[in-house]
């Protein structure tokens, strides 16, 4: 089996609800979603999902090779562009590639991934996220009245801009689930997006465990800041969750090795492989992971296969629009189907039928950090500097 070619769509999924965190928000609810389907002289195809940006820079490295050879081919992308460097978009080309690599393996072996990578069982653990900045009292309850309704007992919250409203919608939650668990309370995160200086991180969270324990909190500095993470989870009570948005074990072993993470994260952009080998980095540290969520969830494979996986984030119960995931949630767990590969299928004539620019479909998402990120040591609760006033 060799790879003869790659071809590229856009989807959207759509929320229905508006969607941010501290770093902005998207008020349609409207996002694009990229695919990449990887061409065999077999005719399998393997399904990708990321950026499309930068593809044409990595895929010679693996055009014309077969594809069942995941783990070489990944090395071979990194060492193409290891002079220009393989962080940001590029990582994100290579890691929509290795998911491709990754479905096309378990196809040809005509296996589930979760499977062909060792697991178990194809029940994954997972918590509840719903990108809920924008949300009032009520939105947020419905949001999550879905999630608790599916079992999920562990739930993460966006903040990070005011702890009056985090700390309300924090016990407005914790209310919510434990009225589905005879009173017992759920397990709390809390999300900042990395908007916090040192010591803003450290105040805001000892005023928020006052009242209640977090069971973490997550990025509560810049992602690269390893001295300030080791600060603030030696100061707080709370677990400190970062790596989201790190590219290549460089870049997450120096908070490995200096104690400064709790909980170690990896995006579902950077693809399979990636996680697996942070995992096994954590794994070394007797550290959990935990990968944060994205559509159709194509992590929950992997991390059904590995030793000290704690949760998968959820961050919707539904899929983008014209893509089919063999997988459902049932007692705060994703799980996974039988269907080969990554169990993902895709329409393409739904997908070529979208009107992407009426619907206000964005690629960009509430990514663009604030002027004044960082920069609130003394601005009061409630003055407008105090709150994210960037435009959706």
């Amino acid at each position: 089996m060799r790879i003869t070619g790659y071809r590229t769509l856009t989807t959207v999924h759509r929320w229905g609800r508006p969607i941010g965190d501290a770093n902005g928000s998207t008020p349609s609810g409207v996002t694009a979603v990229p695919l990449v389907l990887l061409e065999t002289d077999a005719g399998l195809t393997g399904i990708g999902l990321g950026s499309h940006r930068g593809l044409d820079d990595v895929y010679p490295a693996i055009d014309g090779e077969d594809p069942r050879g995941v783990g070489a081919l990944y090395d071979r992308m990194l060492a193409r562009v290891f002079k220009a460097g393989h962080a940001g978009s590029t990582f994100g080309a290579i890691g929509a590639f290795d998911m491709a690599l990754w479905d096309l393996k378990a196809k040809a072996a005509e296996s589930p991934l979760w499977r062909l990578l060792g697991a178990r069982d194809r029940v994954v653990p997972g918590y509840a996220s719903g990108l809920d900045g924008p949300l009032d009292d009520n939105g947020l309850t419905a949001l999550h009245g879905g999630f608790r309704d599916r079992g999920f007992r562990a739930v993460k919250l966006k903040g990070g801009l005011d702890r009056g409203r985090d700390l309300h919608r924090l016990q407005l939650l914790r209310r919510l689930y434990a009225e589905a668990d005879g009173g017992r309370a759920p397990r709390l995160m809390l999300d900042a997006n990395e908007c916090w200086s040192r010591k803003e991180a450290i105040a805001y969270v000892a005023g928020i465990e006052e009242s209640l324990d977090l069971a973490w909190v997550e990025e509560p500095v810049r992602r690269w800041d390893v001295e300030g993470h080791a600060m603030v989870t030696r100061a707080v009570r709370a677990a400190v969750a970062t790596g989201e948005n790190l590219t290549g074990l460089e870049q997450v072993r120096p908070l490995v090795q200096a104690g400064a993470v709790d909980v170690v994260q990896t995006g579902s952009v950077w693809g399979i492989t990636h996680f697996l080998r942070v995992a096994t980095l954590a794994h070394a540290f007797d550290l959990p992971v935990s990968p944060v969520a994205y559509n159709a969830n194509p992590l929950a494979h992997a991390a059904a296969s590995v030793p000290n996986h704690l949760a998968t984030e959820v961050q919707d119960l539904s899929f983008p629009v014209g893509v089919h995931a063999d997988q459902d949630f049932e007692d705060g767990n994703i799980i996974l189907g039988e269907s080969p590969g990554l169990g993902l299928a895709v329409d393409e004539d739904a997908v070529a039928a979208l009107a992407l620019s009426p619907d206000g479909a964005t690629t960009a998402g509430p990514h663009v950090r604030p002027d004044h990120a960082g920069k609130r040591l003394l601005v009061q609760e409630g003055h407008p500097r105090a709150s994210n006033r960037v435009a959706g």
